[in-house]
């Protein structure tokens, strides 16, 4: 039996982990112990931007999780930093005392951030970008910045700009050494495009600025250049590049320049020592990009277990990525600037759309891609091959023929070695083989497997091709859960657009990312989408609204419309019982019903009448027509009933007080009942409140229409106000997760009843804290639309019927 060796690992990064991942699937006879100087599991740095932006939390990017390293029996150490290293009694100590013997020794330690020789980086409001901790405090900055700067308009850079944005940071600039943005990645021309695009979304962008000083007594206040400009700021981000963690090699004696030096191996001037990432150097280069680290890990696998066959020997340099949800690529030798070297340029300013490739002796050197990536994989590859171009050169950007069996495009024509996923180093016949040997049939089950896709995403399409043709019939298609064919986005994706962009009409949405009309199911739902994501700080487009929400009252089949006022908790006073019964009487309305919803309504109405009735009822919009909060039902609880336990009447209207006139994805019925007798229905609500001895109970998700659902208990608490305040955390949640026309009862069921404790009334503080802040936000900006509306329409047709012409009644269709 092989002999167990004890193998440290010194980083739990993403380069770490992965070559962990390779020695695992050999099975080797190791005792596996990882040291992470972070108190996170192993986490996916490309995604930081998107913890920054809100629009993911820290599990959401973890792509190995607890359950993971229990499974491969690693032993995880969290918050425990590597300090030292005795490389001849190979121990490693940490900075709790703790030591750690090792047989093998394995650096990953990655980089740190790189700080320029400015003046007052040490002051408050002053960050750098490059962790998960640094994440979070910028995030929490972000909460009372006013105008924030970021030094450095490299991908970082750019990335923390639109995290600081999407937290609606008032000002936000990019200040650049060098003449263009990601001079690194781009050429000038690219640099133009990717400025002109990145100023669209309200990012002010201040190029060939040398920072000579930060501002500030004790706290930021401002950026001074060495040409003597000042630029106003209260919170500074440094991201200027990265250097290699090389600290702990030094003290273990290992041969560093730039980075750790290693061979072709991945091995070390140590033979007990190997290291990996952004630490290394191998023949004079450091990689800071997240593909060349995956590559390395799988040959360093290999020498570690012993199987000495593969060898690195450098990665091309290729960057794929989304900057501010622009698509941008490029790859290889994309200056073009040697002997013998020619350019193929396409530039469409209008659509923000470059594209270049440079080529040498008949083969492509290089490209850049900007606004329109898809042809990423079929140019690194060419790149990579050094394939000939032929005949293919007139068609080179454009006009690639469908995929067909057999055909160069057809994905499952090529080699087993192309890469497929370029962020973590998939290749096609690594996926074939997994696919084949589990018997895979979704997309989600090969990601899980193969980490293909996990990475930036934007190879998913070729990954499903694959599994296509390999599953047959099998295939099952994952659910796309877009909203519309004509903004073919799913409803995240298009609130992370509308935040990040500044969108605040539904027209610039379809504009920009649909088709330019939008449809009747689309338009109200952008509209719902674009109030909730401004929180009623856009500009209203009442044409992308229903008929009911465009008049404030619900269509009937004859063309007239019902008029329900608003009657909080069921409850009503004489007074507004004979303006009711008044304005029936003068407008000669045809019926005064009863509602199931504690209301009167009001039917048969014209439409011209509308206006009038509303003044004269004096009373506030009951939303009846509308997807928004429609009542509160309750009994009488405490005040009349004998069985009562809990005050039903007021905390009902109180309800009913604190969530009117908001729009909701769905319409949404609420009910409070002073005890479980559930008199007002409240156990088949949206949301119901329910009296029980010394508390109260809140539900969640209940129905009672065409499908019957019992809601589920969110919460039991002690007093009114902590169920109103669960009621409300709960209703901002599903305002902002909620996908358009989803009622409640099918959003409990989708996202699970733990995952929405965890995320409402089991979060952190300050989460709860943000969806009510966001609410009370978004509630101080309603208003009764019937008050305003009665006296100054939105719109002079608003109450009037259309008259056709008679010569264009011919052309109705």
């Amino acid at each position: 039996m092989d002999e167990v060796k004890h193998l440290v690992v010194v980083g739990n990064g993403m380069a770490g982990m992965a070559c962990v991942d390779e020695i695992l699937k050999r099975r080797p006879p190791f005792k596996i112990t990882v040291l992470s100087e972070e108190p996170y599991y192993n986490y996916n740095r490309i995604l930081l931007s998107s913890v920054l932006a809100g629009e993911k939390s820290v599990e959401d990017i973890y792509i190995n999780t607890k359950e993971w390293y229990e499974k491969n029996n690693i032993d995880l150490f969290l918050d425990c930093k590597a300090v030292d290293v005795d490389a001849k009694e190979k121990v490693v100590a940490a900075a709790d005392g703790r030591t750690f013997h090792y047989d093998l020794l394995l650096f990953a330690t990655g980089s740190n951030p790189f700080i320029p020789p400015i003046e007052g980086v040490s002051k408050e409001g002053v960050y750098t970008f490059r962790n998960m901790a640094d994440a979070c405090h910028i995030l929490e900055r972000c909460k009372e910045t006013k105008k924030a700067v970021v030094i450095g308009g490299g991908l970082l850079g750019l990335e923390a700009a639109r995290g600081i944005l999407s937290q609606k940071v008032p000002s936000v600039a990019v200040v650049h050494l060098m003449d263009r943005l990601m001079d690194v990645q781009l050429d000038e021309v690219g640099g133009q495009f990717l400025k002109r695009e990145i100023e669209k979304l309200g990012i002010q962008v201040l190029l060939n600025k040398n920072t000579a000083k930060l501002l500030g007594n004790g706290r930021v206040e401002g950026v001074m250049f060495k040409d003597g400009s000042i630029i106003e700021a209260d919170m500074v981000v440094i991201a200027c590049g990265i250097r290699p963690n090389v600290e702990l090699a030094k003290k273990a004696g290992l041969k560093v320049t730039r980075g750790i030096e290693v061979n072709d191996r991945m091995e070390t001037s140590d033979p007990a020592i190997f290291a990996i990432g952004e630490c290394v150097e191998h023949r004079g280069k450091v990689y800071g990009l997240v593909a060349p680290l995956f590559e390395q890990g799988k040959v360093l696998a290999a020498t570690i277990t012993g199987e000495k066959g593969s060898v690195y020997e450098g990665s091309t340099l290729a960057t794929k990525l989304k900057v501010m949800g622009i698509e941008l690529f490029s790859a290889g030798d994309f200056k073009g600037e040697g002997p013998e070297m020619e350019t193929i340029a396409y530039q469409d300013h209008a659509f923000g759309v470059y594209k270049k490739v440079v080529v040498h002796q008949d083969r492509v050197a290089g490209t850049i891609l900007i606004g329109d990536a898809s042809d990423a994989n079929r140019f690194l590859e060419m790149i990579r091959k050094g394939e000939r171009i032929g005949e293919k050169r007139q068609r080179l950007l454009f006009d690639v023929p469908p995929a067909v069996p057999g055909s160069p495009t057809d994905v499952m024509s090529r080699p087993d070695e192309d890469t497929i996923c370029g962020c973590i180093g998939v290749t096609k016949g690594q996926i074939v083989a997994a696919i084949r040997q589990n018997g895979f049939k979704s997309v989600s089950e090969v990601k899980a497997c193969t980490k293909a896709s996990s990475g930036c995403g934007t190879c998913a399409g070729l990954v499903q091709e694959i599994l296509k043709a390999v599953a047959g019939t099998e295939f099952q298609e994952e659910k796309k859960n877009v909203l519309c064919a004509c903004v073919p986005f799913p409803k995240e994706r298009i609130r992370t657009m509308i935040q990040t962009q500044r969108l605040k009409t539904v027209q610039d949405v379809l504009d920009i990312y649909g088709d330019g009309m939008g449809c009747s199911f689309c338009k109200p739902a952008l509209s719902f989408i674009v109030d909730e994501v401004w929180l009623g700080e856009h500009q209203e487009d009442r044409s992308a609204r229903f008929i009911n929400d465009r008049v404030h009252a619900n269509i009937q089949n004859d063309g007239t419309f019902s008029v329900v006022p608003r009657m909080r908790g069921g409850v009503t006073t004489p007074e507004e019982l004979r303006k009711i019964a008044d304005v029936a009487e003068k407008y000669k309305v045809r019926m005064v019903k009863v509602t199931g919803s504690q209301r009167l309504d009001l039917l048969g109405v014209k439409k011209e009448d509308l206006p009038n009735i509303w003044a004269d009822l004096g009373m506030t919009s009951g939303y009846a027509y509308a997807k928004a909060v429609r009542m509160v039902k309750s009994c009488v609880g405490t005040d009349f009933c004998r069985y009562g336990t809990q005050d039903s009447i007021s905390t009902g209207i109180d309800l009913e007080r604190l969530l009117e006139g908001l729009y909701t994805p769905a319409k949404v019925k609420m009910g409070v009942v002073g005890c479980p007798r559930n008199c007002a229905e409240a156990l088949v609500k949206d949301i119901g409140l329910v009296g029980i001895e010394g508390g109260w109970q809140v539900v969640i998700g209940g129905a009672a229409g065409k499908r019957v659902r019992q809601a589920d208990i969110l919460t039991t608490v002690k007093t009114r106000e902590e169920a109103l305040e669960a009621a409300q955390i709960f209703f901002q949640y599903y305002r902002e997760n909620g996908e358009y026309i989803e009622r409640t009862y099918d959003f409990v069921e989708r996202l699970g009843l733990e995952k929405i404790r965890r995320e409402t009334v089991l979060a952190p503080e300050e989460a709860r804290k943000g969806l009510l802040e966001r609410l009370e936000k978004a509630r101080k900006k309603v208003v009764n639309p019937w008050a305003v509306e009665s006296k100054k329409p939105f719109h002079p047709m608003q109450f009037k019927d259309l008259v056709l012409p008679r010569e264009a009644e011919a052309l109705v269709v």
